[in-house]
């Protein structure tokens, strides 16, 4: 087992470390740690023991580099400072000695594996796993940066877990260069480790050793031709909207990173229920799709929904088509002049004389579109917006004023069908009435992030290619954008735009409960 990851470990062809002062099994150092097994070097020239404190009769992990003296002092150093913050997320610092000849550190011995062992054994986590990770990681970091200190030395080899599944970040590495932003985008590292069982860091050095060689090396992530990284979401199935867009955001050097604490707060309201144990081995939960309908890879993601029956599938499939050929229903009036959205107490009475069939459309893809924010702290719970259930959904901030507080044009449910589709009704159920929203439609896919979302909200909303002639304030919690589609042309990516709140006790949000596509 590993007990530090510290970079990669010592390459094959590293040439032999010297042996004067070496130690020994069975030594007692500082007359109280005794070395009991050598489990692994470190490209950085250190030795990690596990030991046993003789005093305390417990376990211990000895990091030790010999000679001691001017090349030990950074590691000695970063020892001291560590020992000094307390937190459930980071490995205990019991001692620190230099005895000129070697130095030592002295830490918690953890029993477990590291990250990089978990991936590179069993492959990609689910989701859930990946963001309780996540969470612990930047937790610990929220308690070192607080004391001013940075770790300098976060990767999948220094993100321990233990047997009894307790996450611990070990053996922080301050050398000067490094800097608290630094340390945050290496939790984005580690998240798209875990996710994909890449590393997105290519050949940059870790401590002293690159991600491509070694016994322990971590494969390169998946890059296009001018060397951008593939998303979580493009490399494997299954992975939200919302954590890859959080995993990119932190890897993009244009989009500046939040605190730590407020990092560790988002991952925290991300993270799946204390009673679902992070290291259980279920996989993501789907919804039961229609015949007709390709699965959503979406439906449902780290373990975060619960499955629907039988019947409760059945009735929202039932309640959907009866909303679709009340949507196609035919009245005089010019459809120029009608609302786009309007609310369903105002949708057609009259049947078709002759309706084409219909049917509920699978979503492949959902995400939240905020090209206004910096924080990107309202991305979270996009899949909900489609599980077929209006008890929960994704929701706003809560705002000064209706138009966002003047911080943003709007915000809004990006949608992607999966494929071209004749779309005759989109159904947005709210939380509240009295929101303002338009319909757009577009034809590519930006990609996500900060500068995804810009992109696309230059092609959807300011390309104004609304889908009708105008938009309206709901009466009832229930939007119906049926008028405006054309029969003769295809559908695949939406846009639901959110442009003004409704108000409440406290200000202004709203809430996206529920969104269905009809069409064939």
């Amino acid at each position: 087992m590993t007990q530090v990851g510290e970079g990669q470990e010592a390459e094959e062809s590293a040439p032999p470390v010297m042996t004067f002062g070496a130690p020994t099994a069975g030594e007692i150092l500082a007359e109280r740690y005794e070395l009991v097994e050598h489990i692994n070097n470190d490209s950085a020239g250190r030795l990690v023991w596990r030991g046993v404190d003789v005093v305390l009769r417990r376990p211990v992990a000895v990091v030790l580099r010999y000679p001691g003296g001017d090349s030990a002092t950074e590691m000695l150093q970063a020892a001291v400072a560590a020992s000094r913050v307390i937190h459930p997320n980071l490995v205990g610092v019991y001692d620190a000695i230099d005895e000129a000849d070697r130095a030592y550190v002295v830490r918690e011995w953890v029993d477990g594996q590291s990250v990089r062992e978990l991936v590179n054994a069993d492959g990609p986590l689910d989701p859930a796993r990946a963001t309780a990770i996540g969470n612990a990681v930047a937790s610990a970091l929220a308690a070192v940066h607080a004391t001013g200190m940075v770790h300098g030395n976060v990767h999948p080899g220094t993100v321990m877990i233990s047997d009894d599944g307790r996450v611990v970040l070990a053996d922080a590495r301050t050398d000067g260069a490094d800097s608290q932003e630094n340390d945050l985008r290496a939790v984005g590292g580690v998240l798209y480790f875990a996710l994909t069982g890449h590393w997105p860091h290519g050949e940059a050095p870790l401590h002293g050793a690159t991600a491509g060689h070694g016994r322990a090396a971590i494969p390169d992530a998946v890059r296009d031709a001018g060397g951008a990284i593939a998303a979580p979401r493009q490399v494997r199935a299954g992975v939200p909207a919302y954590l890859d867009d959080l995993t990119m955001d932190l890897l993009d050097p244009e989009i500046a990173p939040p605190s730590s604490d407020v990092l560790a707060a988002e991952l925290g309201r991300l993270d799946i229920p204390a009673d679902e144990h992070f290291l259980d081995q279920a996989g993501t939960l789907r919804f039961t799709a229609d015949p007709e309908e390709e699965p959503s890879p979406l439906a449902a993601a780290g373990g975060r929904k619960v499955a629907l029956g039988i019947a409760g599938l059945l009735a929202v499939a039932l309640v959907g088509l009866l909303i679709g050929i009340s949507a196609l229903g035919g009245d005089d009036k010019d459809a120029k002049t009608e609302p786009v959205a309007r609310p369903t107490s105002s949708a057609p009475a009259d049947q078709p004389t002759q309706a084409a069939p219909v049917r509920k459309l699978a979503v492949e893809d959902v995400r939240i579109i905020d090209p206004d924010s910096r924080t990107r702290n309202e991305l979270g719970d996009a899949e909900k917006v489609i599980d077929g259930s209006e008890d929960e959904g994704w929701e706003t901030d809560t705002y000064k004023s209706a138009k966002f507080g003047g911080l943003k044009d709007g915000m809004g449910v990006w949608i992607d069908l999966g494929a071209e589709h004749t779309v005759m009704s989109v159904k947005a159920v709210l939380s509240a009435s009295g929101a303002t929203a338009q319909l757009y439609t577009g034809t590519t896919d930006p990609g996500s992030g900060s500068s995804g979302d810009k992109k696309l909200y230059t092609e959807y909303v300011t390309a104004k290619t609304r889908i009708g002639d105008g938009f309206a304030p709901a009466e009832g919690s229930t939007l119906i954008f049926s008028n405006g589609f054309d029969p003769d042309k295809k559908y695949r990516y939406l846009l639901f735009w959110l442009t003004e709140l409704p108000s409440n006790d406290r200000g202004y949000k709203i809430g996206v409960q529920e969104i269905t596509v009809q069409g064939s």
